[in-house]
């Protein structure tokens, strides 16, 4: 009886070990897309037309994988298609063009700080609808997380907030505390590849609607685009845009999701914002203050303490 219980314990840490580290991947991935956006934007191209590029490779390369995972079982996307157009409508194309809409009118480091309050609303969430109440150390770890948001956005100097962004920002942060709570939901039983497809083909079905309708604004330029590593062909950043950023970033998102719940994985890809600070560096030339180091550091305390927090597996 200890034997399976220590088996069971093992296997449970090794679950954990490996979501981590998946949701590391994501979230380094998803922060490469702002440093290798701005490249883009810098010689012409709009927000939607880069989110649209961006998510339609996505889709191209994840769709058929996400076929062959259903094995036929299509009808699990009949009685789950409500959760499946959200994921694609408000996580997956919602999230991505409103922050990139929010950049476009204010400071990356205020429209970064408020779309990840999506952590705490993810936690919010949980606490209303579930009735799955915090512990100490959640918010413990959810405050020092946020002070080292602030530290690595480097808001303490003061930013020029521009409430159009702020209110793109907010949008932003539904749509990434939706995909948090579907990408955990493993009551569904869709491949985490089968739900990256389906989203990422909705979102940009939704996306090129909007375009071909006049709604979303599309730019786009052939011209190279230039880094601090010199300039590179327009197609480059785009193709990493597409494999990198979204398809890679979302399935291992998913993935991470499940094996930590949507609370932990939620705080871990907080990262990101650590990983596209980093990238801004490579990339932009923009290297990184004492202060955002420090900021780095504090949110991965911050994550350990919310993963000390989190209640253990039922059975």
């Amino acid at each position: 009886m200890t034997q399976l219980a220590d088996d069971i314990t093992s296997a449970h840490r090794s679950r954990t070990a490996a979501g981590l580290l998946l949701a590391v991947v994501s979230a380094a991935s998803f922060g490469l897309s702002g440093p290798l956006a701005s490249g883009m934007f810098a010689t012409g191209w709009s927000p939607g037309a880069v989110v649209l590029a961006r998510i339609g490779i996505a889709a191209v390369v994840v769709a058929p994988f996400g076929a062959l995972a259903m094995r036929g079982q299509w009808h699990k996307l009949r009685t789950h298609a409500r959760q499946v157009l959200l994921y694609g409508l408000l996580a997956t194309a919602g999230a991505q063009f409103c922050y990139f809409a929010a950049v476009a009118t204010m400071d990356v480091a205020p429209a970064l700080l408020i779309e990840y309050t999506a952590p705490a609303a993810v936690v919010a969430w949980l606490w209303i609808r579930q009735g799955q109440r915090p512990t100490r150390l959640t918010v413990a770890g959810a405050g020092l997380a946020a002070l080292g948001l602030v530290l690595v956005l480097d808001l303490l100097s003061g930013a020029d907030l521009a409430w159009a962004g702020v209110a793109w920002s907010l949008a932003a942060m539904v749509g990434a505390t939706s995909y948090f709570l579907i990408s955990a939901d493993t009551g569904n039983g869709l491949p985490p590849v089968a739900l990256a497809g389906a989203g990422l083909t909705i979102g940009a079905l939704a996306l090129g609607a909007l375009a071909l309708i006049g709604v979303l604004p599309m730019h786009a330029s052939t011209r190279p685009a230039a880094y601090a590593t010199g300039s590179v062909a327009w197609w480059i950043p785009l193709l990493l845009l597409g494999f990198v950023t979204a398809a890679l970033a979302y399935i291992a998102g998913i993935v991470a999701s499940r094996r930590l719940g949507s609370r932990v994985a939620s705080f871990v890809a907080l990262l990101e914002v650590v990983a596209g600070v980093l990238f801004a560096w490579l990339l932009r030339d923009q290297l990184p203050g004492t202060a955002q180091v420090a900021g780095g550091l504090l949110i991965i305390a911050g994550v350990v303490l919310v993963k000390l927090g989190d209640p253990p597996p039922a059975g």
